[in-house]
């Protein structure tokens, strides 16, 4: 087996030189997390709301952005299994335009994989689902070079209003197979862990040291894929996640599609 690959330091995620203790009322209005875990390891993940401060695109880029969203919607209209054809047939291809976010497939190899997605490394993920497949399945499908995960929710099931990305209950296809049911959740004290240890991390693959994962556990060693996606936005009720790829054609493909019925 290959040694484990360990992120090298990155300035901007460097932990406090002495333990900071917060109190429970603190730690929900803090603009960093800077919480020590019960292994030691500080967590310096920050809050991504507090990026507001941050200038958002301008309303001519905004304008275009939609513009070029609105394409990908079109393939999201027609689903034989309640799934757009071009997921079932892999088509290659989408319009570009959407904001960039990182996304980390992550967990144990016997146990099921679990999708981050971050504003970037060094936030708190802003949306933690649980997928309907084990980390080792997911591998293996994305050795093949060609994944398209889709996910479901019921308008009608829906207990209120709520945004897309927050809808608790998802059925889930895998590369036009029914894989069960993904489940969003909040971040465990281990999530946030792993978070920490790959915020020097923006793309790549591979398996968390002993340290940050028991690889004596029953469920195996934590393995972990992380990259940019490109989030389109096709309507309030269809959102894509497409990987970016920098090998361009060499490496594999992975589309995540979001869509309430």
């Amino acid at each position: 087996m290959a040694p484990p690959i360990i992120p090298s330091p990155d300035p901007h995620c460097s932990q406090p030189k002495s333990p900071v203790t917060v109190s429970p009322e603190r730690a929900t209005t803090m603009t960093t997390s800077t919480m020590a875990s019960p292994t030691g390891q500080q967590i310096t993940l920050q809050d991504p709301s507090h990026k507001k401060n941050n200038k958002a695109a301008s309303k001519p880029k905004k304008l275009l952005r939609r513009f070029r969203s609105a394409f990908n919607s079109i393939s999201l209209i027609n689903q034989p299994c309640r799934m757009p054809a071009s997921v079932l047939h892999g088509g290659g291809h989408h319009v570009h335009g959407g904001a960039t976010v990182t996304g980390t497939l992550f967990g144990h190899r016997r146990a099921r994989v679990s999708l981050a997605i971050q504003a970037n490394p060094r936030c708190l993920p802003t949306l933690l689902l649980e997928l309907a497949i084990p980390t080792s399945k997911l591998l293996q499908e994305m050795g093949s070079g060609l994944v398209r995960i889709a996910l479901e929710s019921d308008k009608n099931s829906s207990a209120s209003a709520c945004k897309l990305m927050e809808e608790p209950v998802w059925t889930m296809y895998c590369n036009g197979k029914k894989s069960g049911y993904a489940a969003r959740r909040e971040p465990s004290e281990q999530d946030l862990q792993t978070m920490q240890m790959l915020c020097a991390v923006s793309m790549g693959a591979g398996v968390l040291p002993s340290e940050a994962a028991d690889q004596n556990s029953a469920n195996g060693e934590l393995a972990y894929v992380r990259a940019y996606f490109e989030r389109i936005i096709g309507s309030k009720d269809s959102e894509t996640f497409y990987m970016m790829n920098p090998d361009a054609n060499s490496g594999p493909e992975l589309s995540i599609f979001f869509v309430r019925i």
